[in-house]
């Protein structure tokens, strides 16, 4: 017999760590991002730039998975991926795409929304070239998203990579960035009682305006 399924309806949390106010919050969303980013790293969160990448197909069918930031600036949030894949064929430039970021043991999400673009092939190398070796072998050898014949054939297809490239390693053309350009922060606390605090950025031609949202 399978084991029983912890009631997950009896598991639950309160959180009072901290909280969030306008006040505090810095008015730029990047700069507010960068304080929590920082924060979550000194705490030693597990890969604190592990986040959950949200985008939609063109029948609207909605696709989630952790990928992992690789870059920020003023332009926006970056990661990388194999273009040719699901999320690479959903994110086409323009398309929107959410993420977000759970940072648990400081009670704490954001989220983020807005379009994306491609990087450029040059910030695209210059990343590749700083990954492992294993990781650029990896990215020739998987054909990301695709169905294959099994385990086998995965560690063959590297093993060829690896007769193929035994020097430097260069980028795949089907290999690199991706951009989220954010209109829209949100900064979640965990409060107690459920009633969490929810401070929200969103973007218009003067800049950023900053509003709270009801757990």
């Amino acid at each position: 017999m399978p084991s029983p399924l912890t009631d997950p309806a009896q598991l639950r949390v309160d959180y009072k760590r901290a909280a969030l106010d306008e006040q505090a919050a810095d008015p730029d969303p990047f700069r507010q991002f960068a304080r929590w980013f920082d924060e979550a790293v000194a705490a030693a969160v597990p890969e604190p730039n592990a986040m959950t990448l949200a985008s939609v197909d063109g029948a609207g069918r909605p696709a989630a998975r952790i990928v992992l930031l690789k870059g920020v600036d003023e332009r926006g949030l970056v990661f990388y991926t194999n273009y040719e894949s699901r999320k690479g064929r959903e994110l086409a430039a323009g398309r929107y795409a959410g993420l977000l970021f759970f940072w648990v043991e400081l009670e704490r999400q954001v989220r983020v929304e807005g379009v994306v673009e491609r990087v450029s092939g040059a910030q695209s190398d210059a990343y590749f070239a700083m990954r492992p070796r294993a990781s650029q072998l990896g990215a020739w050898a998987s054909p990301q998203s695709a169905a294959i014949a099994g385990r086998a054939w995965l560690e063959a297809q590297y093993a060829a990579c690896e007769a193929r490239f035994p020097g430097a390693v260069p980028r795949p053309p089907h290999w690199g960035g991706i951009r989220v350009i954010p209109d829209r922060f949100e900064f979640w606390q965990g409060r107690p009682s459920r009633l969490h605090d929810r401070l929200e950025w969103r973007r218009n031609d003067e800049g950023w305006t900053i509003g709270r949202l009801a757990p």
